[in-house]
C-alpha cells in the first residue's frame, strides 16, 4: 500500500515514463571564495570597447597629423619633381646607350682641344646599370703635362652633362721628359634608359 502511494505521487511523463524535476543551479560564488558571479555579456562588451578606446584615439590622431602634412609634402614632390626634370637635362642624349656613346665621345674630343694635352687614344666600353641609369663609359688616354690633365679633369666637370672620371692613371712617357705625363682615365656619362628596356 505505502509503494502505490508513492508511485501515485511521481509525476508521471509520456509512456509512464518518471518525469524528474528540474533542478536549480546556483553559479554565484560566496564573497570569500574569491570568485565573482560571472558578468553578463553587455558589460563584459563594454568593458572591452572603454579598454580599446584610448588605442582608437590615438591612431585617429596620428591620421589626422599625416593628413595635415599632405600640402607640405605635395608641395616637396613639386619641388622635387622640378629639380629631376632640371637635371636630367644634363644627361646623355639617347635613347639607346650607342647613341649615347656616340655623344659622348663628341663631348670628350671637344673639351681636350681647349686644354694642352693631347689625344692618343679612346675606347668606349660597353654600358653598365647603376640606380635606374645607364651609364656609359669611355676610355681616353692622353698625354701633357700634369698641369694640363688637371685642366682636362676640370673642363670635363664644367661641360654640359654629367660626366665622372674614375680610374685614372698617370706613368710617365719618358725618363728623359719627366715633365711629359700620360694619362688613362674612364670618363663616363649617363642616360635614361628607354620605357620598356632592360
Amino acid at each position: 500500500m505505502i509503494g502505490a502511494a508513492m508511485r501515485s505521487r511521481m509525476p508521471v511523463g509520456v509512456a509512464g515514463i518518471a518525469m524528474a524535476r528540474p533542478r536549480r543551479v546556483d553559479l554565484s560564488c560566496d564573497e570569500g571564495s574569491g570568485q565573482g558571479a560571472i558578468p553578463p555579456p553587455r558589460l563584459t562588451r563594454s568593458h572591452e570597447l572603454t579598454e580599446l578606446s584610448p588605442a582608437r584615439e590615438a591612431t585617429l590622431e596620428a591620421r589626422r597629423r599625416l593628413v595635415a602634412q599632405h600640402p607640405r609634402l605635395a608641395e616637396e614632390l613639386a619641388e622635387t619633381t622640378r629639380a629631376f626634370e632640371q637635371q636630367t637635362t644634363r644627361l646623355l642624349l639617347g635613347p639607346t646607350a650607342p647613341i649615347a656613346a656616340s655623344e659622348l665621345q663628341r663631348v670628350v674630343k671637344e673639351v681636350p682641344a681647349g686644354t694642352k694635352v693631347d689625344v692618343r687614344s679612346e675606347r668606349a666600353w660597353p654600358p653598365t646599370n647603376l640606380a635606374g641609369l645607364q651609364e656609359v663609359p669611355v676610355e681616353l688616354t692622353v698625354a701633357g703635362s700634369i698641369r694640363a690633365t688637371v685642366a682636362l679633369l676640370y673642363q670635363l666637370g664644367r661641360t654640359s652633362r654629367f660626366l665622372t672620371a674614375t680610374d685614372v692613371k698617370l706613368c710617365v712617357i719618358a725618363v728623359g721628359q719627366p715633365r711629359e705625363r700620360l694619362t688613362t682615365l674612364t670618363v663616363a656619362g649617363s642616360l635614361l634608359p628607354a620605357a620598356g628596356g632592360n
